[in-house]
């Protein structure tokens, strides 16, 4: 992002900066960029959040809390009392209609990942509900799926980018999700920082807390009685890695019919193109686009 301007540091009484949703891409780009994290403030109406929180509601409703996979590790970042609902593209038309399709989280994807692909796509969106009593997760960075990068460090590309979206208010009673900003400079990144060094992201339902893959951060701890932290983690990477969530299997076909051609190559039903890097097309069949093999 050689392009982008940095701005000068946040005060530290603001230390993981709050900008409006309408700001410029660029100028998210470069805060990201230097912090490892903003909050767009106000970005999805209180109605939006409503619909959506009704839509899903149900799914949520049939689910276990904890991992299925009970080993300490997974169940220790999954969380014991906290549940998480995938294939949200299916669950909600608010999401699929409304926030995936909203020009302001394009515009920022696109200045943040196209540098790096000519295509990304969306490898997860996952719905995150911490309840009551639910120890803080293990801080982390994003890009430590692709383990690749965890060795290179600082000095790689930002291959993934995540809109962590408030779906109630976060409170640091409730489980707010904490950030150590600047971390995605450190020269370590087996270097995951400390509790004490992190700050929580206190949003308003409707905000958005967009981090990079590099920065260290982690869901926090759940300290109320009966108080649940809800939150949708819906992340971009370049077309050339591997998502977390199969969408191209998940979401029914003729629901991706109904959706505009940007959106389906983000869920993977249109090949990657990395034409202007002087790479191949991705995802394909016979040597052509798979969106013609779908009939797309």
């Amino acid at each position: 992002m050689t392009e982008t301007q940095i701005p000068t540091p946040a005060p530290r009484d603001t230390v993981i900066q709050r900008v409006a949703a309408d700001t410029d891409p660029q100028q998210i780009a470069g805060i990201v960029e230097r912090d490892g994290g903003v909050i767009l403030t106000k970005f999805f109406s209180d109605d939006q959040v409503r619909r959506f929180n009704s839509e899903i509601d149900p799914y949520l409703d049939e689910l276990n809390p904890g991992s299925v996979d009970k080993v300490d590790l997974f169940e220790g970042f999954h969380g014991a009392n906290t549940k998480r609902l995938t294939n949200v593209v299916t669950h909600s038309k608010t999401f699929r209609e409304e926030m995936i399709q909203d020009e302001r989280v394009l515009a920022i994807a696109d200045a943040m990942l196209l540098p790096i692909a000519d295509s990304y796509q969306m490898t997860a969106a996952q719905v995150i509900e911490i309840g009551p009593g639910n120890k803080p997760q293990p801080l982390h960075r994003d890009l430590e799926n692709w383990p690749i990068f965890r060795e290179l460090g600082p000095k790689t590309y930002n291959v993934t980018i995540n809109f962590l979206t408030a779906l109630t208010d976060f409170t640091e009673e409730n489980g707010a999700t904490r950030v150590i900003p600047g971390s995605s400079h450190w020269d370590d990144y087996e270097n995951r920082g400390t509790p004490d060094e992190t700050f929580p992201a206190l949003l308003d339902a409707g905000d958005v807390l967009l981090i990079d893959g590099k920065v260290a951060h982690g869901g926090g701890e759940n300290k109320t009685a009966d108080e649940y932290r809800r939150a949708m983690a819906w992340s971009f990477t370049v077309g050339w890695l591997t998502s977390e969530e199969a969408h191209a299997f998940l979401v029914p076909l003729a629901l991706v019919k109904t959706l505009p051609p940007k959106i389906q190559n983000i869920l993977g039903f249109r090949s990657f193109h990395n034409a202007s890097k002087q790479g191949g097309t991705l995802w394909q069949a016979n040597y052509d686009d798979i969106a013609k093999f779908l009939g797309l």
